[in-house]
């Protein structure tokens, strides 16, 4: 994951633990070289060739007891003494109530690294207060894949199980798993749900395998037979891909977690089933008791197979507390994500060596799939409840304006005919909201009922700038462009009486780029005129202090003072791009914190001489911002407006408030907003095609 987010500007490399040094093993190319676990020379001439190698900043050692060489992994603490890098240490086992041995070797290391990673707090907890450890201990949490929320109903029916209610567990099969507690669990609760079907997914432990061959998988099959439940439990004994692993949690109505290990610190199964939005059902080890509460699943007992029967009839009799206890899953588990987990480790690193100064990620690459699976024939979809669209929110202009700009400049970019039919159906959707004085009303809701009583100057002005961006891109069908241009006209009529800075902005922005491409001194009185409004604000509302066009700061800001940049560049009126400038200067002096994008919460807002608001934080703001920031450097070439507009965007990719990627890469959406503690894991219209405003504002 790291490697990911970085990518191209570092690359890592992984040094590998060969056991005994007997196994060759065909590695990938970015294994750079290999220890045998059982040779201390082996760690003692890596580290040299470590330390000689100038272009590795920083070692991450990935531990667990049974990995290295020596009385419990002793053998690592020659490589860390002659380690010259800076070294961070994460923990898959913390020990809790350490004997004297073991607790030595974890002093050993605390003297030799900068910082130790642990992926729960009750781990940083134990370092701490049985161990004092002296180095920094970060929690950061087990990855997960981002998975997609969705019913098990799909993937069931994919697999043949569409008449199944599905119970299962994963993972390498061996003692002290725990299975044969749930097996024994199963004959009272198939009395009631006779259509359940148990799986227990994965091949058995290779050293077990080594050690004791299959005794523990023919035992687990002698119970299931003799109890009479070979209906009910299914055995996969394969080694699971993550491909897999994904297909049968997705699959999976409750996640059974049954571990007989009281001190298990770190569980990747338990947190990858609630990271697919399934309850879980878990005994009470020490990672278990920290991820599962009444919200997310229910504990049951250690060798107790009545208290799982209990938990199975309780879930499985009550349908609607299992879909809350889904959602509450996957919202929790959502800092977990790869992408986030990279984002921390990157964090820690940089606190050690300059690994990531002054480096610009690579953009990721344009999806449009979400936005056109919010998109039926008659317009953009408002909402989605997750990545779902929600028929019954009906559709705004606001949103299918938006998407018409997104698909006109995805058009203008990458010349993909596929987009004119989305193109025309925007198109469609603004002629039919639009009345015949000229205004373009909001709101239809789902049967297309066009709802006469709202209309705002606002929706109208982003309708108008969808417009005139349509107007100025080459090649767009006669047809399209002629039912365009007569609503852009018609649309001209009712500004007059405007009032709204932002409708007014809008409009500008339109206007500008329909003569950038059909100039007329028509447009440029329209151009002058609306400036001229947008200037009257400013000396209304601006002092000194507050260099601003109304006294208060709320949604899409940068866009005021875009078009005063928009302004100058049609008109060449030095006062615009005075005003322009001193009011994004002003902006960026507030939204800019500690070099992270910060904008104005709509939790609040900002009144003149108050308090500004924090969250939340919408994607509309945002992506203001690096269209606002991107034009503002076209126009002046000053480069101080596009390393910021790249910082700005970075706001999606997880340099936020909350350290968390707001983007979803695997559906191509955009989530709905950043709270205080969390993100709005919904990805409706307007935060995805916000999303995509900003990243197509580079390509152009």
């Amino acid at each position: 994951a790291v490697a990911r987010t970085l990518f191209p500007h570092v690359k890592v490399k992984i040094a590998a633990m060969n056991r005994n040094g007997i196994n060759i093993y065909n590695y990938s190319d970015r294994v750079k070289c290999q220890i045998n676990d059982a040779d201390i020379d082996s760690y003692i001439k890596t580290a040299k060739e470590i330390n000689k190698n100038k272009k590795i900043k920083l070692v991450c050692i990935q531990h667990e007891f049974g990995i290295f060489g020596g009385e419990y992994g002793s053998y690592l603490i020659p490589f860390l003494e002659i380690l010259e890098k800076p070294c961070v240490i994460t923990l898959h086992s913390i020990l809790p109530n350490p004997d004297d041995s073991i607790k030595k070797i974890v002093q050993s290391i605390d003297n030799r690294v900068q910082s130790f990673v642990v992926m729960a707090e009750k781990g940083k907890e134990i370092l701490q207060n049985e161990y004092q450890v002296k180095s920094n201990v970060q929690v950061i949490p087990h990855g997960i894949p981002t998975i997609p929320f969705e019913s098990s109903s799909k993937e069931k029916k994919s697999l043949g199980y569409e008449d199944k209610t599905i119970i299962s567990s994963f993972g390498m099969v061996g003692p002290g798993k725990g299975y044969e507690e749930v097996i024994e669990s199963l004959p009272e609760v198939v009395k009631k749900f006779p259509n359940l079907l148990y799986l227990i997914i994965g091949e058995t432990h290779p050293v077990v395998r080594k050690e004791q061959g299959e005794s523990y998988r023919n035992f687990l099959e002698e119970k299931v037979k003799r109890l009479g439940l070979q209906d009910n439990v299914k055995f996969y004994n394969k080694y699971i891909t993550i491909t897999e692993i994904i297909k049968y949690l997705k699959a999976t109505d409750i996640y059974l977690s049954s571990s007989q290990n009281p001190s298990q610190i770190t569980s990747g199964t338990l947190v990858y089933a609630l990271g697919a939005g399934r309850p879980v059902i878990s005994t009470p080890f020490l990672h278990a008791q920290e991820a599962v509460n009444e919200h997310r699943g229910l504990l049951t007992k250690f060798k107790d197979s009545e208290s799982f029967t209990k938990a199975l009839i309780e879930l499985l009799e009550n349908p609607s507390k299992r879909k809350r206890m889904e959602r509450d899953a996957y919202h929790y588990t959502r800092p977990m994500t790869w992408p986030n987990v990279a984002i921390s480790y990157e964090q820690l690193f940089n606190k050690y060596t300059n690994l990531t100064t002054k480096i610009n990620r690579v953009l990721p690459p344009i999806k449009m799939n979400h936005l056109l699976r919010l998109t039926d024939n008659f317009g953009i979809i408002q909402f989605a409840k997750n990545d779902t669209p929600h028929l019954d929110s009906g559709y705004t202009t606001d949103d299918n304006a938006r998407a018409l700009i997104a698909c006109a400049k995805y058009y203008n970019s990458f010349k993909d005919v596929s987009k004119l039919n989305q193109i025309k159906t925007y198109v469609n959707y603004l002629n039919h909201v639009q009345q015949f004085d000229g205004r373009i009303l909001n709101y239809v809701d789902k049967d297309k009922n066009l709802d006469k009583e709202r209309w705002t100057e606002d929706a109208h002005g982003r309708a108008m700038w969808s417009l005139g961006c349509l107007l100025a891109t080459p090649n767009i069908p006669l047809e399209i462009r002629n039912d365009a241009q007569q609503i852009f006209k018609k649309g001209l009529t009712p500004m007059s009486n405007f009032t709204s800075p932002r409708a007014i902005a809008f409009i500008i922005i339109g206007l500008s780029e329909y003569n950038s491409k059909k100039p007329s001194q028509e447009n440029l009185n329209h151009i002058k005129n609306l400036a001229e409004r947008l200037i009257s604000h400013y000396k209304d509302n601006s002092t000194n202090e507050w260099k601003w066009f109304e006294r208060y700061l709320t949604y899409s800001n940068s866009k005021l003072s875009e078009a005063m940049f928009r302004a100058y560049q049609e008109t060449n009126n030095e006062k615009y791009l005075e005003i322009a400038e001193e009011s994004l200067n002003f902006l960026n002096s507030i939204t800019f914190e500690e070099n992270i994008f910060v904008p104005i919460g709509q939790h609040g807002w900002y009144l003149k001489d108050g308090k500004r608001a924090y969250f939340d934080q919408q994607p509309v703001d945002v992506a203001s911002m690096v269209q606002t920031l991107i034009t503002a450097n076209k126009i002046t070439n000053k480069d101080k407006y596009m390393d910021l507009a790249l910082n700005t965007f970075e706001w999606f990719l997880g340099k936020n408030s909350l350290k968390q990627i707001v983007y979803n890469e695997n559906t191509g959406g955009c989530y709905d907003g950043l709270g205080e503690h969390s993100i709005n894991i919904n990805q409706g219209a307007e935060s995805t095609v916000s999303y995509l405003l900003a990243r197509l504002a580079f390509c152009l």
